[in-house]
């Protein structure tokens, strides 16, 4: 599938070191890397259509700091849609607060109606841009029943319900950022890491060299914010049990067969 990498402190931090790490993996993921930087100041976002050890681009960002007090990052391996710039991750969406949603994923949607109106909305063809747009799409709603922008606890309450309705035999390996709160999900055994340390929280689909590393809660949608774990939400128990003949309709349902 791909790898995913997270980051939330309470200050920006040096992460040069992990990024080397990670993006060392895309021999296994060569169909695209993303990069997203959040400081209190700026935000930087990059992304391309090619493997990130060959890529020209990453390698300069990689050889100047990468001080960040969040951080989203990604390498592909292309299941469902082509090797282009619209197909990698991260996705950004900005919904009608002015609030930037950015989301990199590890897995794949095989079920859900819900999501099946964005095809003709997103810029891309992957199934992970489509949980963006039904995100945000979501948000929007409910702010308007509202009459108000949702507070951060509303906002987890209404991904915490998305998540756990679209989970059944589903692959949501997710990492999700609104511009305060960091959010995390896999339903995947031993496919989510995290690590804390007195800098803030890390999460990667593969344990990087330093640190201790624990699997992240099964099952659960996690928030936190500057580093520090703030909400947990409901362990749905719908786990992800990896089947290749799932794969057969959607390569048939892409190719137009």
């Amino acid at each position: 599938m791909c790898e995913i990498y997270g980051f939330s402190g309470a200050c920006e931090r040096e992460l040069k070191s992990d990024l080397r790490q990670f993006y060392s993996h895309s021999s296994e993921h060569p169909n695209g890397w993303g990069l997203a930087l959040f400081n209190k100041n700026n935000t930087e976002y990059l992304k391309e259509e090619c493997r990130a050890d060959k890529s020209r681009l990453l390698n300069d960002r990689l050889k100047r700091p990468i001080r960040a007090k969040n951080a989203l990052a990604h390498i592909r391996l292309a299941t469902i849609g082509n090797e282009e710039y619209d197909n990698c991750h991260p996705f950004l969406s900005v919904d009608n607060s002015g609030r930037t949603w950015t989301l990199i994923h590890n897995g794949t949607v095989f079920e859900s109606e819900k999501l099946n109106k964005y095809v003709f909305l997103q810029k891309g063809e992957t199934d992970s841009e489509r949980i963006l747009l039904y995100i945000v799409d979501s948000v929007n709603k409910k702010s308007a029943q509202l009459g108000r922008e949702l507070t951060d606890e509303e906002r987890f309450a209404l991904l915490d319900k998305i998540v756990r309705n679209s989970s059944p035999k589903n692959k949501l390996n997710l990492l999700i950022f609104d511009g305060s709160i960091l959010y995390a999900h896999t339903n995947f055994r031993n496919s989510l890491y995290f690590r804390v340390d007195e800098s803030g929280v890390t999460f990667s689909t593969q344990p990087l060299s330093k640190g201790i590393w624990e699997n992240v809660p099964f099952t659960t949608l996690l928030g936190y914010k500057n580093g520090e774990f703030l909400f947990k939400g409901t362990n749905h128990g719908n786990e992800y049990f990896f089947d290749p003949s799932a794969y057969e309709p959607l390569y048939m349902a892409y190719s137009g067969l």
